[in-house]
């Protein structure tokens, strides 16, 4: 399925208050909940049925599931009891502790919760077996409706479930996430940091805690302070490792929440702590300030209710600083939007987003190490005009992120290897051609090309124009894209490939010239031989005319021209309505083919016969045709050839088709404007 967005204006950041409904009946919840109630039913989701095929797409599942409603499970169940805590979240028999970890984050900030989980749901007297969760996907909200039918063995829930037996809103909340994404398994390995991202639309930076800023306690501090969302990780080094414990208490390969960090009084001096949870709910670190350590004892009571300290099992415990440095080896954080921070948050984002594609043959031209055809991917203008306080440079986050991946797990597709190049911009509009990009290193680039749905890295530049080439590692490959910048101050950005324009000459008429030259007098001569007196010949005829000619041409390898061809120039040029081509009106259009003719020799490099698609957008601008990305996504898909190519025939087909639109479009303009004058005469 070829990938095309048709527009890629920058845009907003998206505000959940007009989260879309997704469901395929197009009703929303609350129509969809009233319905059941008018009928007296419990809703049951078409779109997510209660089957194997909600669970796993490559393997039949390994135990008999059962799916049940909560009140098949137990006597009380409860949506949400006493709050959504950090301690609701308890993981079950599928790979998504990522997904655990983001949630347990969430629950930390009441706003961005209730925007998710909207807390007006219940099992009490409006209860009609339908929930609904909102998520960000590529810069819209979606409110995603599901029934609460769940996935049992032996009366116990199977995935995702609170410590409280009776509630049930993670497990919902699951449920709408996997309906979101296609399966449970495909929520099964993931990046903490994809969940954040679709729970608040915020942004992600990853840092490697082995090579992290001095300042990266303060830096997690002031992130925690702005609400952002935070995770960690230690790495494996083999599949063997992964879920491996280690005689620390730590899981490596497991997603951890941090849920705070604090100074505190430790025998005169100040030590530096942090808070993880392990959304097992259980399996915690055993070093130092652990929850039975000695350390604590040496610390005030004051001081411990503060840190909100307790010795429990519950998954949640405290570092110092400097050994979570030594045991741990990412932190992913979550910064969130401006509409998703309070009023009395000091620090907002500024932000604005591209929609794009990569497409085979156009705009999949890899990244720089693929000269010939990275050009050719889509290239975005930044504007950064305002320093940061204070500073001489700008600070902004560019994040590229592949979109759908996951979902389309079951048909086969993964995520690609992804990453973005930086250039100071040259002082003129339009696409950047290749000789730029031969001659000119990149400013600044994503720190690596990687397999992640998402690619990000924050940037201090000086003032001035740049532009963000988003590319995938290998050509050829397609996808659609998000990218976003978030800045301190405000970065104006535009699209590079947004405009169309024409530019031809003044259409030629068929004119008496004074004398006729030598190619004119054979052109002549063959007109007669084939029509007769009247030098007029159908599209068959000009077919023989044509390739007659071009197989006398030298340095010309074209294939014969098509009779669907000749059609079509008959109908560009066909002045007197009769179907047929007379010789004056051949002579106009062959002054046109002689151009053609040599624009194509231009971008035909290897002599083929045939150009690279990737050449098109040079080749139909030389012709006088600037086009935007979707434009030329179409033509190249209908006219290029599994290996890119296209040939003479075709590249003519497509230049007779442009130029009988720009007609049509400049002859509505002209009774437009003819229409305005009249208007404003009256």
């Amino acid at each position: 399925m070829p990938y095309l967005y048709q527009d890629a204006k920058p845009r907003p950041a998206a505000h959940p208050g007009t989260a879309r409904a997704t469901h395929s009946s197009g009703k929303g919840y609350e129509q969809l909940k009233q319905e059941c109630r008018r009928r007296g039913v419990l809703f049951e989701d078409s779109d997510f049925p209660a089957a194997n095929s909600s669970l796993f797409f490559s393997e039949n599942p390994p135990i008999p599931f059962v799916w049940k409603r909560p009140g098949d499970i137990v006597k009380d169940p409860k949506f949400i009891l006493g709050g959504a805590t950090r301690t609701d979240i308890c993981q079950g028999d599928l790979g998504d502790c990522w997904l655990l970890a983001a949630i347990a984050s969430l629950t930390l900030n009441e706003k961005t919760l209730a925007r998710v989980v909207p807390l007006d749901q219940n099992f009490g007297p409006d209860y009609a077996g339908i929930f609904h969760f909102q998520f960000w996907q590529h810069n819209e909200w979606l409110d995603v409706v599901i029934d609460d039918r769940l996935p049992t063995f032996k009366g116990r829930l199977v995935f995702l479930h609170s410590a409280e037996l009776n509630e049930f809103w993670s497990a919902l909340l699951e449920k709408a996430y996997a309906k979101l994404n296609g399966s449970y398994e495909s929520l099964k390995g993931g990046s903490t940091i994809e969940a954040m991202e679709d729970f608040t639309g915020g942004i992600g930076e990853m840092y490697d805690v082995k090579a992290a800023p001095d300042n990266f306690f303060e830096i997690l501090e002031k992130a925690l302070k702005r609400c952002s969302m935070v995770g960690c990780s230690i790495d494996t080094s083999s599949a063997a490792e992964s879920e491996a414990r280690t005689p620390f208490g730590l899981v490596k390969g497991h997603a951890y929440s941090v849920t705070g960090v604090e100074e505190v009084n430790y025998r005169g001096q100040q030590v530096q702590l942090i808070r993880i949870r392990n959304p097992w709910g259980q399996v915690e670190w055993n070093g130092p300030w652990s929850d039975n350590s000695a350390e604590w004892r040496s610390v005030s009571p004051t001081e411990q209710r503060r840190l909100s300290q307790a010795a429990r099992d519950d998954g949640e415990f405290w570092m110092k600083f400097e050994d979570f440095k030594v045991h741990f080896d990412k932190v992913e954080i979550c910064n969130l939007t401006p509409d998703a921070l309070g009023d009395s948050t000091a620090h907002k984002w500024e932000v604005a987003i591209h929609q794009g594609s990569w497409v085979r043959g156009a705009t999949a031209g890899g990244c720089r190490n693929f000269l010939e055809t990275f050009w050719t991917n889509p290239q975005i203008k930044l504007h950064l005009t305002e320093k940061d306080d204070g500073q001489d440079e700008c600070t902004f986050i560019a994040a590229l992120m592949q979109k759908d991946r996951r979902k389309l797990r079951r048909l086969g597709a993964e995520m690609l290897t992804i990453g973005y190049s930086i250039y100071e911009s040259p002082g003129r509009d339009g696409h950047l051609g290749k000789d730029f990009f031969r001659y000119h290193p990149s400013k600044a680039r994503s720190k690596t090309y990687i397999n992640l749905r998402e690619v990000s890295h924050r940037f201090k530049l000086p003032p001035g124009d740049y532009i963000l080439i988003p590319t995938t590692f290998e050509p050829h490959q397609e996808a659609d894209f998000c990218l976003r910048i978030f800045s301190e101050k405000k970065a104006i950005t535009e699209d590079l490939d947004e405009n169309v324009a024409i530019d031809l000459p003044e259409p030629l008429h068929p004119t008496p010239g004074p004398q006729e030259t030598e190619e004119e007098k054979q052109f002549r001569a063959l007109f007669e031989q084939i029509s007769g007196k009247d030098l007029e010949i159908s599209a068959e005829e000009l077919e023989y005319v044509l390739n007659t000619v071009l197989k006398k041409t030298k340095n010309i390898k074209f294939k014969n021209l098509s009779l669907i061809s000749c059609r079509n120039i008959i109908s560009l040029m066909d002045t007197s309505g009769n179907g047929k081509l007379e010789f004056s009106e051949f002579k106009v259009f062959w002054e046109k083919m002689k151009k053609w003719i040599s624009i194509f020799l231009q971008f035909d490099f290897d002599k083929s016969g045939s150009m690279s698609s990737y050449e098109l957008r040079g080749a139909l601008k030389a012709a006088g045709y600037q086009l935007n990305n979707y434009l030329l996504q179409l033509i190249v898909l209908r006219y290029s050839d599994e290996q890119f190519q296209i040939e003479f025939d075709d590249f003519l087909n497509c230049l007779i088709r442009l130029e009988n639109a720009s007609r049509v479009f400049q002859a509505l303009s002209a009774k437009n404007k003819e229409f305005i004058n009249l208007n404003i005469g009256e």
